[in-house]
C-alpha cells in the first residue's frame, strides 16, 4: 500500500521513541524520559521560554514533579515524517488541589535517535481556567 509506513521504517521508530518517551512521564521516571533526549534538547511550552539544554530541562521537570502526583496522555494523533513527530492529545495532570486535563499539540524533532526538540503548544486561558475550577469539576465528577 502506497504511503503507508513499515514498522521499522524511520517514521515508525521515531513514533515509537515519543511514545516511549511519554511512558517514562507518565511512570514519572524522569530519569528514563531525560535519558530520550539529546544534551542539547531544546523543550519550550508555548508561550513560555524555552529551556535550553539536558540540564535546564532538566530542572523544569523537576519543577513540575513538585506540583503533580501524577501525569497521563491521552494520544489522539500521532505522525511522523523526515524526523518530525507531531502529536495531538490530551495530557492529564493531577497533584494537591490540582487537576488540569489539556488539549496538546506537539513537536518532536528526532536526530540520531534522540530527542533535540519538543515544543508544546496549547491555549494558555483555557489552562488558567482549568487550574481554577479542575478541583470542583473532579470534586463534582465532571472529569473522567
Amino acid at each position: 500500500m502506497q504511503g503507508r509506513q513499515s514498522e521499522t521504517s524511520p517514521g515508525s521508530r521515531d513514533i515509537a521513541l515519543v511514545e516511549s518517551f511519554f511512558a517514562a512521564f507518565e511512570a514519572q521516571d524522569v530519569e528514563r524520559a531525560l535519558g530520550y533526549m539529546s544534551e542539547d534538547i531544546v523543550y519550550q511550552n508555548v508561550p513560555f521560554p524555552a529551556a535550553r539544554g539536558k540540564a535546564a530541562v532538566r530542572r523544569t521537570l523537576e519543577m513540575f514533579g513538585r506540583f503533580m502526583t501524577g501525569f497521563e496522555v491521552k494520544m489522539k494523533n500521532i505522525a511522523a515524517r523526515d524526523g518530525v513527530v507531531l502529536t495531538e492529545r490530551v495530557d492529564i495532570l493531577r497533584g494537591p488541589g490540582i487537576y488540569l486535563d489539556l488539549w496538546v499539540c506537539g513537536t518532536f524533532e528526532v536526530k540520531n535517535g534522540t530527542i533535540t526538540l519538543w515544543r508544546d503548544y496549547f491555549d494558555l486561558a483555557s489552562a488558567a481556567a482549568k487550574l481554577v475550577t479542575g478541583p470542583f469539576r473532579k470534586l463534582l465528577g465532571r472529569v473522567h
